[in-house]
């Protein structure tokens, strides 16, 4: 199968794009930087230059594809538009990747919800967010295709390119390295679903192969309070913390939506319909666990 991929070299784009390649698919990926073509050319994915503003790529690089994953920007609704617009009638897939953000609360990190969503769940969309999931409900309305939306929740594990990263680990990391302290929102009773990047490349392999059109799936496998994560990597890094930022305090460094929605929020789903429907099986459990064994300072 022919499959375009955006956002070819970076953590999720570039990890599916090396999954869905050893799978035996010829993948096409989107990158801006040229200096970048080589990572993947060696590893047999071929570079498309271009950004999302290059409607008419897009449109062009659809066509000639037998499926779309769109991994580079969740909010971006022009190069969504694009994608939809090129595979009209023809029973082609566009697999799109959200995060489950999108249902996150304002908590500070000082609270610990009692919901936890599921894929027939109302979702509880914040102003903030209703622009990401007015972008999913145009995919999943998609006729004449099939239109799949994958609702990551926080993605750990190694990208499968070089120096590729997700990022709410990352940016706890970044900071208490630079500060000699970890620290968190509030007091990290906020909960998050996690999941483990190969699991999820997996998942969108699954998708592409037999996701019925409309399909929404979270994508999760456990989850951890960010006090628990902030404790790992104080013992990962054999730092002092967590200690607690209050949410203005964590905006100053993280800016204000990473603070409240990346950081300070609950996001907690259940990825049912995958397990159901596509028989997908995780095998990674826990990323405390991989923050204290795997996770490569």
């Amino acid at each position: 199968m022919k499959i375009f991929i955006t956002g070819a070299t970076g953590y999720i784009g570039g990890s599916i794009a090396l999954h869905l390649s050893s799978a035996g698919h010829h993948i096409r990926g989107l990158i801006r930087d040229q200096d970048k073509a080589g990572l993947l050319i060696e590893r047999g994915i071929e570079p498309v230059f271009g950004d999302l503003k290059n409607i008419d790529l897009l449109i062009h690089e659809a066509r000639h594809a037998d499926a779309v994953v769109n991994a580079a920007n969740s909010d971006d609704e022009g190069a969504v538009d694009a994608f939809l617009h090129a595979l009209q009638e023809s029973g082609k897939s566009l697999v799109h990747t959200s995060g489950t953000s999108v249902i996150g609360d304002a908590v500070g990190g000082n609270s610990r919800s009692n919901t936890v969503f599921e894929e027939e769940s109302q979702l509880i969309v914040p102003p903030e967010k209703q622009a990401r999931r007015n972008i999913d409900l145009k995919v999943l309305a998609a006729r004449g295709m099939r239109g799949i939306v994958l609702c990551n929740s926080l993605v750990y594990g190694e990208g499968k390119l070089p120096n590729t990263q997700s990022v709410q680990i990352p940016l706890l990391v970044n900071q208490a390295l630079e500060s000699g302290v970890v620290r968190i929102v509030g007091s990290g009773l906020n909960r998050w679903s996690n999941v483990h990047i190969e699991d999820l490349c997996e998942l969108y392999r699954l998708a592409i192969k037999s996701a019925p059109a409309g399909a929404f799936y979270f994508v999760e496998n456990g989850e951890s309070s960010f006090f628990d994560i902030g404790q790992a990597i104080s013992e990962r890094l054999r730092l002092d913390g967590p200690e607690s930022w209050t949410e203005a305090e964590a905006a100053e460094v993280w800016g204000l939506a990473r603070a409240r929605y990346s950081l300070g929020s609950n996001s907690r789903v259940n990825s049912i319909r995958a397990r159901r429907e596509l028989g997908w099986n995780p095998q990674h459990v826990s990323v405390i666990e991989w923050i204290l064994n795997e996770f490569k300072i």
